[in-house]
């Protein structure tokens, strides 16, 4: 089993990879599906991983956030016929940096 911090390592190179993927803006993000395949894959990786963190860990860094990756990652595979691009976009824009900044505390704590 993959250890805590390896889990959060594979949240931030998820981040890595939508960050980079979506630096053309939002237009360019709903004009591409390829693009929005690339990140709605890259958020269930999120929401996996957080899933997969250990309870000791969840208890430690209790945070709502954790639930809403987990939450928005089955969104992601069982819903997709109602995945809405501008409300994905929006996640992207205000919900990755904080989310960021909350795994880089939790792995600067290790």
């Amino acid at each position: 089993m993959r250890s805590d911090r390896a889990r959060l390592q594979d949240i931030l190179a998820a981040i890595d990879r939508i960050e980079q993927e979506t630096r053309s803006g939002k237009a360019q993000f709903l004009n591409d599906a390829k693009t929005q395949i690339w990140v709605l894959y890259h958020l269930q990786t999120i929401g996996e991983a957080s899933r997969s963190l250990s309870t000791e860990f969840r208890v430690r860094h209790d945070d709502p956030t954790w639930a809403k990756a987990i939450g928005l990652r089955n969104i992601l595979v069982h819903h997709y016929f109602e995945i809405d691009a501008d409300i994905i976009w929006e996640i992207v824009e205000r919900d990755l940096p904080p989310f960021r900044a909350l795994v880089e505390a939790c792995l600067t704590a290790f």
